[in-house]
Formats: C-alpha cells, sequence, structure tokens
C-alpha cells in the first residue's frame, strides 16, 4: 500500500515506492525498445539512443500530443509538474499507453524554496534522489560547454592583449580584437546565488588574465540549454552551438564560439547529454527527463528530442511547459512548435482554488511561512475574481486554436461551492474543467482529469501561431505583450531599442524566433501584481541574441538570470542516512 501523502512527506512516499519500482530493462520491454537502444545508468535510470529509436520508427504515426501548463503561478504552486504525473497515470489506469516528457531540475529551486519538481503525493517521478541531484550528468554537461566558451573567450582576450602579431600567428591564433566590455556571455552555476550576479575577473597580474567585468547566471539559463531543448539531432546541435555568440569585438561585429575554434569541444561535452534519461513514474509509466526549467529566463521546454521519442512510443505523450501560460505555453506555441513541426491536440491548465485566492486577494503567502488561515476557509469572492486570471490564459490557450482542459489540482481544504464556480466560469470560458485529485490518490484520483484529456484530443483543433517569422521584431513583441500578458503596449531603454531597430534591418534576425524573459508571478513585468492587471505597459530593458538557438531574447522588468537564495532554503533540511546511504528531506 503507498504512503498517505497528508501524512507523509514526498521523499517519504517516494522512498516507499521505490522498493517497488521495475528496472529500466523491463521498462525498456513494456516500450518497446530494442536492447541496443537503452544506455543503462544503473538499474532505475537509463538513457535511450534517440538516434537508434527514430531511425526504427520513422514510419510509425505519431501519439497524441498533449501539453501541462497552468495559470500565473504564486508562493503556493499549482503542481504543474505533479499533475503531469497525475494525467500520465490515470490515462494509465484507463489501459492507454502513455508516455510523459518532464524537464531536469535545477539545483538551484532544489536547494533553495522551490524543491526539485518531480511531482508530490502519489503522483511523483521516481527515482527520487537521482532526479533531484544531478541525475546522469546532463546540467553539468552544459556547465562545462557553457564555462568553456568562457575559458576561450577570456583566455583570448588575455594573450591578444600581451602578445604580438607574430606571437599569435605563430600559435595560429587570429586576432579578433574582442572588446572586454562587449563580452556578452557570463559564467554559470547550477545554484542560485546572488554574490555572484556581478564580478570581477583577472585581479592580479599579466598571468592571471585581463582584469574585467563579469558575472554569473544560473546554468538552465544557458543558450546551451536551450540549444538542447531545440536541436534535432547531433549534427544540428554542433551547427548550432558554433553560432553561439560570447562577445563583440571593438567595431561591434559578433565573436561566435566558431570564430574561438570552440564550438567542437564544447559539443564534445554534449554527446551524452542529447540522449534523454528514462525514468518512471510512482505508478510504474515511462517518463522521459530532458531539458531544463525556468520558463521565465529560457524557452523552459522538455526537449524536442524527448517528445519525438514519445510520441512514436505511445498513444498519449503529455509534455510540461514551464510556469504559466503566458510564459512557458507561449514558448510552446510560438517557438517549440515551430522549431518541431509538431502539432498538439490538447494544453492542460492547472489551476488550484488556492492560487485562485490568492490572485483574488488573499493575503500574499510568504515562501517559508505559514500559510494563512484564511486560505483554509470558504471565500468565493476571493476564487471569483481569482478566476479572472484562469480565464485570461483559457483565452491565451484558445488562440492557437489547441482545445484546452483545466486541471483543477484539488486539495482536501476545498469546498464544493468553490469547485462548483470555478467550473461554471472555466466552462463559460470554453474550457473542459475535471477536478482531480492524483496528488491524494494517484491514477484512481485522476481518471476524471484523464477522460477529459481523451475527450479534447479527439476534438478537431486549428492550431495556427500567434505571429509569422517576417513579422519584425517589436511587431512580435507587442503581439506578445497585448495578447498573451494583456499590456496596453511597450516601451524600451535607449539601448533595448537602439538593438531592436538594429535587428530589424538584419536578415539574418527576421528567421529567429523570440524568447520573452520575463517574471512568472505576474502577467506583466511587476511581480508584486496579481490578478488580470489593466492599464500597463510592458518594459523591456534589453534585448539579447541566442545565435546558436535561433532566438531573440526581449529582457523585460528588473528580472536576473541568476536567482537569490531565500532566507530558509530547502538545503537546510536536506540529509544523508549514513548507515543506509539514502538522502531524506528532498522535496
Amino acid at each position: 500500500m503507498p504512503l498517505d501523502p497528508t501524512k507523509h512527506a514526498d521523499w517519504e512516499i517516494a522512498e516507499a515506492a521505490e522498493s517497488n519500482m521495475k528496472n529500466v530493462y523491463q521498462l525498456a520491454e513494456e516500450l518497446g525498445l530494442d536492447k541496443e537502444e537503452l544506455l543503462p545508468h544503473g538499474h532505475y535510470v537509463a538513457k535511450v539512443d534517440y538516434k537508434k529509436v527514430l531511425e526504427r520508427l520513422k514510419d510509425q504515426p505519431d501519439g497524441k500530443y498533449i501539453d501541462v501548463t497552468a495559470i500565473t503561478p504564486t508562493p503556493l504552486g499549482e503542481g504543474k509538474s505533479t499533475s503531469t504525473m497525475g494525467l500520465t497515470q490515470g490515462l494509465g489506469k484507463r489501459g492507454k499507453k502513455v508516455m510523459a516528457a518532464i524537464r531536469q531540475p535545477s539545483g538551484g529551486p532544489t536547494m533553495n524554496v522551490k524543491g526539485s519538481a518531480a511531482g508530490g503525493g502519489l503522483s511523483q517521478c521516481i527515482p527520487l534522489t537521482p532526479f533531484s541531484l544531478g541525475l546522469t550528468g546532463d546540467i553539468n554537461a552544459i556547465m562545462n560547454a557553457h564555462n568553456l566558451a568562457m575559458v576561450a573567450v577570456t583566455s583570448r582576450l588575455q594573450h591578444e592583449f600581451n602578445s604580438t602579431d607574430a606571437f599569435l600567428e605563430r600559435n595560429n591564433v587570429k586576432r579578433l580584437n574582442i572588446d572586454p566590455r562587449n563580452v556578452e556571455m557570463k559564467w554559470i552555476i547550477d545554484f542560485c546565488a546572488q554574490a555572484l550576479r556581478n564580478i570581477i575577473i583577472g585581479l592580479g597580474g599579466r598571468k592571471d588574465g585581463l582584469m574585467m567585468s563579469s558575472g554569473f547566471a544560473i546554468a538552465v539559463s544557458s543558450e546551451v540549454m536551450a540549444i538542447l531543448a531545440v536541436a534535432k539531432d547531433l549534427k544540428d546541435m554542433r551547427e548550432r552551438m558554433g553560432r553561439i555568440v560570447v562577445a563583440y569585438d571593438k567595431r561591434g561585429k559578433p565573436v561566435t564560439t566558431e570564430d574561438l575554434d570552440v564550438a567542437g569541444a564544447m559539443t564534445a561535452w554534449m554527446v551524452d547529454a542529447i540522449n534523454p534519461n528514462l525514468l518512471q513514474t510512482i505508478e510504474g509509466q515511462p517518463v522521459l527527463v530532458h531539458a531544463g526549467p525556468f520558463a521565465n529566463i529560457a524557452i523552459g521546454q522538455s526537449s524536442i528530442i524527448a517528445d519525438r521519442i514519445g510520441l512514436k512510443l505511445s498513444d498519449y505523450h503529455i509534455t510540461e511547459s514551464g510556469f504559466a501560460a503566458d510564459i512557458g505555453f507561449e514558448k510552446f506555441w510560438n517557438l517549440k512548435c515551430r522549431m518541431s513541426g509538431l502539432t498538439p491536440q490538447c494544453a492542460v491548465l492547472v489551476a488550484t482554488i488556492r492560487a485562485l485566492k490568492c490572485h483574488g486577494g488573499a493575503p500574499l503567502p510568504l515562501p517559508g511561512q505559514p500559510l494563512d488561515p484564511a486560505y483554509n476557509e470558504e471565500n468565493l469572492k476571493w476564487v471569483e475574481k481569482g478566476c479572472e486570471n484562469l480565464i485570461h490564459h483559457i483565452k491565451t490557450i484558445k488562440k492557437s486554436g489547441i482545445s484546452p482542459v483545466v486541471c483543477l489540482n484539488h486539495f482536501h481544504t476545498d469546498t464544493d461551492n468553490e469547485i462548483k464556480l470555478v467550473r461554471r466560469m472555466a466552462e463559460e470560458a470554453g474550457a473542459r474543467v475535471a477536478l482531480s485529485k492524483h496528488w491524494q490518490y494517484g491514477g484512481e484520483g485522476a481518471l476524471e482529469f484523464a477522460d477529459a484529456v481523451i475527450e479534447a484530443c479527439e476534438e478537431k483543433n486549428d492550431f495556427k501561431f500567434l505571429y509569422e517569422l517576417d513579422t519584425p521584431l517589436r511587431d512580435r513583441i507587442d503581439l506578445i505583450a497585448r495578447e498573451v500578458y494583456g499590456a496596453d503596449g511597450v516601451e524600451y531603454s535607449a539601448e533595448a531599442l537602439e538593438k531592436a531597430k538594429k535587428m530589424e534591418e538584419d536578415p539574418k534576425f527576421q528567421k529567429m524566433g523570440t524568447c520573452m524573459v520575463k517574471t512568472h508571478l505576474s502577467l506583466t513585468d511587476n511581480p508584486m501584481l496579481k490578478g488580470v492587471p489593466k492599464g500597463w505597459k510592458l518594459f523591456v530593458r534589453d534585448i539579447l541574441t541566442y545565435g546558436g538557438a535561433d532566438f531573440v531574447v526581449p529582457v523585460a522588468g528588473a528580472i536576473s538570470l541568476m536567482p537569490g537564495t531565500a532566507a530558509n532554503p530547502a538545503y537546510r533540511k536536506v540529509d544523508v542516512d549514513v548507515e543506509t546511504g539514502k538522502v531524506q528531506g528532498l522535496f
């Protein structure tokens, strides 16, 4: 019998479930994988050789494609990963051949306040410890590949500054005239470390490098991670890796990793990482884990390769997009689907009564602090007001032509009146609604949810993008701001406006996607504004170039690519049983 989630922590439930989980060979056999397509990492985790699978199954019809997104998150969380696991288990209970693809968690939130994103209760991805603590090393490979580019540019700066042309020529080094004040990339680390946002490097003498300003971003915001998410194969990854813009020379010309002769070595670090990781739900359905989180500062999608594998191996493949529909779903819709050529049949919008109350005027909860008792009491006024945010996201999904299903992720404090109110308002907005109790009951609690998704997948849709690639950059940003965020328009800093004008004049930028960077905590660029704010304009302060991922990246508001560690981080609760070696306290 599984443990009761109302009485036990997630890590305790996962540990109990892991004593009965399938080994990777059983999972592979049930999936229909050939032996040589499985690359085991121990008994319960494996990589899948994407190239062999996709070549063997190239003529196999695709299954149904389902994306999971959510309403605007609050510190309470909507349970998007939990709902992804719950839906996978619910479809399994209905006898469907089902597979999920989720993103690998970053060590930043795992050791901070958000947790590992394995799901929760009786709807989790296991084994929990390897999932949460590095898995098969993909993020480590990304860090090494990315930081190697930084080693290359800082080394080149030092040698060009200190060496004659004759010395460089003897060493077969071309002088690039890199501007040390215009190095676009930063170093990365997979933790939240605000003290590293802005640093000075090269302190010491001539042999210690060129003294210059630098900094760190969190690993999953790296363009290398974005390339892992969108690459179609290793050849495509190698070509993309060479287009990464590291810095600019003194004339303002981009300096790429190919210019620095480092793109090949960077790709070498990624040869194993390009293969998705195979894990499972608590109930034994297969789960592919690939690419990373943080759709607010990155693309935040499970990889295209993982989705292509899942669609060939299952009748229903569920993929997860980061944060809310204004960020994660928008990027799934206009970036990932455009680049993959895949068309979804259904999008799931996850919501909780508690979060709707937060958007409706309840006291804002603080991470790590006890929840205000008012959240556990019926308050239809708060719920009704909060449904404005839910309806806004329903409308966004419908603009893509996809059939939305609202998953009301159930808590035991939800009242019948509150549930009826949400169901009525969501249905009036044109969405199917399913009450799901997967957190408490696993797949059995998700049957209504599974049935709603099956029904939605049979409905014909009219999938279309929000913008075409020949739409000018500022017009695209304006479309996203108005149609997805609900803004009245866009304002630019002087620097961002200058960059936007230059990009609009350069043909190479016209075929690149637009990957917005914006707070996930609000539809606006102000994280404190909840619900559906009116009468505001999106402020774009900078525009970055991700030449390898083929993204133009507008940065809105004051968001940072390096989150900070909270006063009461999760690592304070994590420990190891020294007798068994088992990790405890993960969530």
